[in-house]
Order: C-alpha cells, then sequence, then structure tokens
C-alpha cells in the first residue's frame, strides 16, 4: 500500500467512524503526525496504525471511547493508568475530553523506543528462541 493510498484509507476510517468520534480521530491524528512527521499511516487489523522504524501506535473508534493501542513495551505513564484497560490498551471515553499532553508522551516514548530498536519491527508476530 503506497503511503497516498494509506492517508486515504485512514481518512475513509476516520469519515466511517461514529459522528461523536470523529472529531477526537482527527484530533489524535493530528497529534501523532505532529510528533512523528516521518511515521506513515496505514490500515492494519482494520484501524489506523502509524508506523516509524516499526510499528508505532494504533487507534480505532467506538460507539462510546477511542482505543488506543501503542505497539510493544511503551513506558508507562502514571497519569495514564486510569485509562488503561489491559496491555497495551488505552480506552478513552467520548463524555471527556481526551488528555492530549500524556498522548503525546505515549507517543513521544513510542517514538523513542523504536528509534532506540535501530528499525527492528516491534513485538508481534516474534516469538523468542525459546518459545519455539
Amino acid at each position: 500500500m503506497s503511503e497516498q493510498d494509506g492517508k486515504k484509507a485512514v481518512d475513509a476510517y476516520i469519515a466511517a467512524a461514529p459522528k461523536a468520534a470523529q472529531p477526537r480521530l482527527r484530533e489524535l491524528r493530528k497529534l501523532i503526525k505532529a510528533v512523528a512527521p516521518k511515521a506513515t499511516e496505514r490500515l492494519s487489523y482494520g484501524m489506523p496504525h502509524f508506523d516509524y522504524k516499526g510499528r508505532l501506535i494504533y487507534f480505532s473508534a467506538f460507539k462510546n471511547h477511542i482505543g488506543v493501542y501503542p505497539v510493544g513495551e511503551a513506558e508507562q505513564h502514571k497519569e495514564l493508568h486510569r485509562y488503561m484497560t489491559g496491555k497495551g490498551t488505552y480506552r478513552f471515553s467520548l463524555d471527556e475530553p481526551m488528555p492530549m499532553a500524556l498522548l503525546k508522551k505515549l507517543v513521544e516514548a513510542r517514538v523513542r523506543k523504536n528509534e532506540g530498536s535501530g528499525g527492528q519491527k516491534a513485538g508481534y508476530g516474534r516469538r523468542s528462541a525459546s518459545a519455539r
């Protein structure tokens, strides 16, 4: 998928999302692009995904919330703990403002992690030698 095709796919995803979620998705997308301007975007697993020296972050829209899924072992931010609903899953209700400053820190941590990994793809689909 070309970079332009990826952008169009994410545009279409946001346009098809619940109306209440669309402004927040656009705001989150803008934040990720500002923090990681060299990241490419596309759909993966049926949701928007940003890639920068490996998988960076996913997000998705639901009827009542936005899900944010940083890939790999991102730094844990105590301030975001109340939004965590599972390992690597943050849920932000549409009934309250998204904590954009905290999300910015999360994306910055993911960028640093990927830059430090030497461009290796993060986490998914990999098993350690002992797990094989």
